[in-house]
């Protein structure tokens, strides 16, 4: 069998930094061109981007076996037909067009139906320039490619296809035709239709010149896709005129609603409009940095971190860790819902509170910032929350989906839950189950797991119930679905949880009643807004109390720490294990006492956790791990199932971690026994070895191995840390101002 050979029709920008992409990566063939220019044919020869050419395709076509269709939408249909007729059976062929419908539509005409072999593609990369000489072999690095294959294509075909873009350096997704054609009317479509209007707009002005001369970047940068070439434009906005003029009309919409702001001088419109949209700017560009395309629910990870940390440093110092992720994400809940601006400080700026926050602005409710930490929200009232125009995506928050569960279920419109692939790998079934009592109507997919879809208008009715597992999560959705329901909701819960849905509650007039282990209150109540000073989170101060009770030498305050009573778990479980810990200047911020916390070196001793502490430390597990492999003797944990189904089974994964480090541990269904130093270990020296980790993309997975660096006798190499900034933004500055050494590297 003789050397691959493929043939680009229409040797433009596009194609032609196909042909250059393939010469740099080192194509084993050989490649060739057809267009109806020569001199641009002639130019790729002389560039050294394609092998040979000709402006007739049919003499190129023997031996080819794979085509690439670029040339103009518009006039594909007529290359299609050519192919009917003179193309190899098992030729295969793809396309770069950016509407998918007509090109399947066309091929359908010319060869009687959709030929297996044809794998329908649209790279998302260009430019404003075009032709050959435009070629450019890193235009599809780190871009997207999408194929939109059907159920009749050749597995074959479209394997070979996806690795041809691979080869030049792009991630390449499958997606469906109409969804394609939707989401590119809206995502790129209309954005050249409006720069070419309002470049023409301004162009027809009679002060044009003087319009032109003082503009500014932002005109430039907005505008500058109106230089591309429009013959293809005019084509792509025939051949998806539908979703295009779909897109148009929800634009245009959105333009009437800000017009009318405008004229009525509404500042809260206004304002709302354009926080909105820059946030949702900004959110964008985090989830491009985590995910390389969203399709449907399924998104693809990439430009993964790991942290390369060198054995021993230092934990000495005075630190205050971001705000609770906890209080975050509550506040902005009941902000939006209560009547009145609240003013909150101390806001974690964390990838989830971020993505609670922006899906409020997505249901109409006008929020500034954050800005260092500072948020203020203009409240909507219990009943005055918007239909968001799509699905609200939470990102890794599981918090933040199951209290909006409850939340949603009042609402009179239907909405959907999304989140990262962790998220929907997470049960939901243990709060759409007892919602679905109350009288919500939610589906799940299979497992009771994400996407939730939630639908509106329900009737609630308070219930009283039982949980079967101790959750403060499915407390509070139960809690916040009792606001909207009928009478008085109940819920009892088997060991204590965190309180703050009920403190905050409280904090903002309406009142919670708890009486031993039930909390309840009366549906039809009221939110009144007032101030909120986040307290620094102890799931993320738990890391460095370890790194300072693990130290030798050390000597660490963290400031403004919440010592919720039922968060608390981890101050005393490393006090049990005779950490030097103390408290200091304790006082309440809003319902929530706080303290700065002082930990020095002492030696730590392995315990049985008690059972009652289990559910006060659940997020802070990790860390005690860590703590537990520097104690001396065995440190014994049950009753902590929980953990299993976290954002990973954090058992599993720092039991593996642990054992490649070296440090012994027994895992049993609900908890583990670890083994921590033997009683005659330097108390100054290494405990144990180094290693390689997969952190699962578990945040709290990824910081605990990071800390356990300090007492390592060689490198841990910690895999996928990208979801570190999901909880804890800052992290690395932090550890290494307090004498920690850590890089991070692309993995």
């Amino acid at each position: 069998m003789g050397e691959p050979r493929i043939l680009i029709v229409g040797l433009g920008l596009i194609g032609g930094s196909l042909a250059a992409a393939l010469k740099q990566n080192g194509f084993q063939g050989e490649i060739l061109a057809c267009d109806r220019d020569r001199e641009e044919i002639e130019r790729g020869i002389a560039m050294g981007i394609i092998d040979r050419g000709d402006t007739d395709l049919e003499p190129l076509l023997p031996g080819c076996s794979l085509v690439v269709l670029a040339v103009p939408v518009m006039a594909m249909e007529a290359v299609l037909n050519r192919l009917a007729v003179s193309s190899d059976e098992r030729t295969i062929i793809t396309d770069v067009g950016s509407t998918k419908g007509a090109i399947r539509d066309a091929a359908i005409r010319a060869f009687g139906d959709l030929p297996s072999r044809f794998v329908p593609g649209h790279p998302i990369a260009g430019s404003e320039k075009t032709g050959v000489e435009a070629s450019d072999a890193e235009l599809y690095r780190h871009h997207k490619v999408i194929l939109t294959p059907d159920d009749d294509t050749d597995p074959d075909a479209l394997r070979r296809v996806s690795a041809l873009w691979v080869s030049c350096g792009a991630d390449v997704l499958t997606m469906d035709i109409e969804h394609h054609d939707q989401v590119l009317a809206q995502t790129s479509h209309l954005p050249h239709l409006l720069a070419f209007s309002l470049v023409d707009t301004l162009a027809r002005q009679d002060e044009r010149l003087e319009i032109f001369r003082y503009a500014a970047g932002g005109f430039r940068d907005f505008t500058r896709i109106a230089g591309s070439d429009p013959v293809m434009w005019r084509d792509i906005f025939m051949a998806n005129r539908d979703a295009v003029l779909a897109a148009l009309d929800d634009f245009e919409s959105g333009v009437a609603r800000l017009r009318n702001a405008v004229v009525a001088g509404d500042g809260d419109a206004m304002l709302a409009t354009f926080d909105r949209a820059s946030h949702a700017r900004r959110y964008f560009d985090t989830l491009l940095n985590q995910t390389s395309y969203q399709a449907g629910y399924q998104t693809m990870e990439h430009s993964k971190r790991r942290y390369r940390v060198a054995p021993g440093g230092s934990a000495s110092g005075c630190i205050r860790v971001p705000g609770d992720k906890s209080v975050s994400h509550r506040s902005i809940m009941l902000g939006a819902l209560a009547e009145g601006i609240t003013e909150v400080t101390g806001f974690l700026e964390g990838e989830d509170s971020l993505a609670t926050l922006q899906a409020f602005r997505e249901m109409g409710v006008a929020i500034e910032g954050p800005h260092q930490g500072r948020v203020t929200i203009h409240g909507v009232g219990m009943h005055g929350l918007q239909k968001p125009a799509g699905p609200l995506y939470v990102g890794n928050a599981g918090t933040a989906m199951r209290l909006f569960a409850g939340l949603l279920a009042g609402q009179a419109f239907d909405t959907e839950l999304t989140g990262d692939v962790s998220l929907t790998r997470r049960p939901m079934g243990r709060v759409a189950d007892p919602l679905r009592e109350m009288g919500a109507v939610i589906e799940t997919a299979e497992g009771g797991r994400p996407p939730l879809m939630i639908r509106g208008g329900q009737a609630l009715q308070g219930i009283d119930y039982d949980m079967p597992m101790a959750s403060a999560q499915v407390k509070s959705c139960l809690l916040l679905a009792g606001m909207y329901a009928q009478g008085e909701t109940r819920v009892r819960e088997p060991a204590p949880t965190r309180d703050h849905t009920e403190r905050m509650l409280n904090g903002f007039g309406y009142r919670v009643e708890r009486e031993g282990d039930t909390a309840w209150l009366q549906g039809g109540g009221k939110l009144l807004a007032g101030p909120i000073d986040v307290p620094s989170d102890i799931s993320s101060a738990a890391f460095f109390l370890v790194a300072a009770a693990i130290t030798p030498g050390a000597d660490l305050t963290l400031e403004h720490v919440g010592i919720n009573p039922t968060r608390i778990g981890v101050i005393n479980i490393l006090q049990a294990m005779g950490a030097d810990l103390t408290l200091a200047n304790q006082h309440e911020v809003g319902g929530e006492p706080v303290a700065d916390i002082r930990v020095r070196y002492a030696p730590l001793q392995g315990i049985e956790i008690p059972a009652d502490q289990v559910p006060l430390a659940i997020d802070e597990f990790p860390a005690l791990f860590i703590a537990a492999a520097n104690a001396s003797g065995t440190t014994r944990l049950r009753g902590a199932e929980e953990l299993r189904v976290k954002e990973s089974d954090r058992i599993q994964a720092m039991a593996d971690g642990l054992t490649a480090l070296g440090v012994e541990n027994r895992v049993h269904d609900d908890g583990i026994d670890i083994v921590g130093r033997a009683d005659d270990t330097a108390d100054d020296g290494p405990l144990y070895g180094g290693g390689h980790v997969d952190s699962l993309g578990d945040h709290r997975i990824a910081m605990a191995f990071t800390v356990a660096g300090l007492r390592a006798a060689d490198e841990i190499l910690v895999e996928d840390c990208t979801n570190v900034a999901t909880s804890f933004p800052g992290f690395l500055d932090l550890v290494k101002r307090l004498g920690m050494h850590v890089v991070e590297e692309a993995s």
